[in-house]
């Protein structure tokens, strides 16, 4: 198994005047000291970061990370959109594993809000088809709203289901000191709300964030050794993959690559979707989560639409979905929200998260971090170790 070992995050929000290299440097500190294990036995930085040298003229931002986060090791800049992170993760899983290190951070950063909304809406747009769909004008809001327009088509389903998903994060992140919007809103507030892109909203719609994330992960033999305390795992990895454009793509209502992510995952952990307690999905639009719950076998196709408004996914439903407000109430700086959702789910697990009260027994949690318009998707399972 891999052990998460210590876990660290900034607070998600607008913060234009801190660069990436402060934001991760706090974010791996706090790992660092949640691990209680020194940062010179970090043996490599594995790293996520999206726009940087588009929002802070820095590319090659491994070594500077690694120089922020003080540890003298090999680092890898990952970038795989929205889900940089997330591959950053995958990839120093099957490092452990492989017994090529004991001890790795992992983390992510992105500064998105010194562009100003117009600037970080360019920036994000390159992560779809430049030549196809950029060019074409089209932005993440309006391919969101393509998808969701395809899914009332095929399956049914209202803006009001999707308003109910925007008030249940809005909800979890009401107490969270990492989330950038903890403040409660009810349905008419999302439905009333400007349009961005029809049938989206403002609500509907993450926000601009700046943040960073980070993680320590340990193999079982580092942690015997060094008597580490470490109760959460990460059991199964999965990645999967899809055509980039939207008009290159089958079906515009399911998203394969979580599909086949999730399927690698959880034969990889040796469970299934039943054996899921709770879950922090990529709800980067409110149709992104319904989407999301559907491609990792929570439900069949055309009933997550729902899920939120009968309650199933609330803190005290079923399975509570986004516990830590997701990227629609927490905030979405890209290159942090892989690890951040880990992070999450090993407070949660480990019990000391604010919100660990709504699933005081659960050991099985998931993290599913996607990239673009789900062209890139990364699954991992956490569980309490035995």
């Amino acid at each position: 198994m891999v052990r998460i070992v210590g876990v660290g995050l900034t607070p998600f929000g607008t913060t234009p005047e801190r660069t990436g290299r402060d934001m991760f440097a706090e974010a791996s500190d706090a790992a660092f000291a949640d691990a209680g294990v020194p940062r010179t036995d970090a043996e490599a930085l594995y790293y996520g970061n999206f726009m940087g040298a588009l929002a802070e003229h820095q590319g090659h931002q491994g070594p500077l990370m690694a120089e922020a986060a003080g540890i003298q090791a090999p680092a890898t800049r990952f970038e795989t959109a929205c889900a940089s992170s997330g591959a950053a993760v995958r990839h120093a899983v099957q490092t452990l594993r492989n017994g090529e290190a004991d001890l790795l951070l992992v983390g992510g950063a992105e500064r998105m809000t010194n562009l100003g909304t117009d600037g970080a809406t360019e920036a994000l747009a390159i992560a779809a088809d430049d030549l196809w769909e950029v060019r074409a004008g089209v932005t993440f809001p309006g391919a969101y709203a393509l998808m969701a327009n395809a899914y009332f088509d095929t399956y049914g389903g209202s803006r009001e289901d999707l308003a109910h998903v925007a008030v249940k994060n809005h909800e979890n992140a009401l107490e969270n000191e990492h989330a950038q919007y903890q403040q409660r809103i009810d349905v008419d507030t999302v439905l009333e709300a400007p349009t961005v892109s029809a049938p989206l909203g403002l609500y509907d719609s993450c926000p601009i964030s700046d943040g960073a994330s980070a993680i320590v992960l340990a193999s079982d033999e580092y942690v015997a050794e060094n008597d580490v305390d470490a109760p959460v795992s990460i059991t199964g990895t999965g990645q999967g993959g899809d055509n980039l454009a939207l008009h290159d793509r089958e079906f515009l209502a399911r998203s394969p690559a979580a599909e086949d992510a999730a399927t690698e995952a959880y034969d990889d952990a040796g469970i299934g979707p039943d054996d899921v307690e709770l879950a922090e999905v990529h709800d980067c639009f409110t149709i992104a989560e319904v989407l999301a719950l559907e491609s990792l076998g929570f439900y069949e196709p055309g009933e997550a639409i729902g899920a939120a408004r009968r309650g199933e996914t609330t803190a005290t439903g079923d399975r509570p979905i986004n516990l830590s407000g997701g990227l629609k109430a927490k905030g979405h700086p890209v290159g942090a929200t892989g690890t951040a959702q880990i992070a999450e789910l090993t407070q949660l697990l480990r019990g000391d998260h604010v919100n660990s009260d709504a699933v005081p027994d659960a050991t099985v949690g998931l993290a599913h971090n996607a990239g673009g318009t789900v062209a890139s998707a990364f699954v991992h399972v956490v569980e309490v170790a035995e």
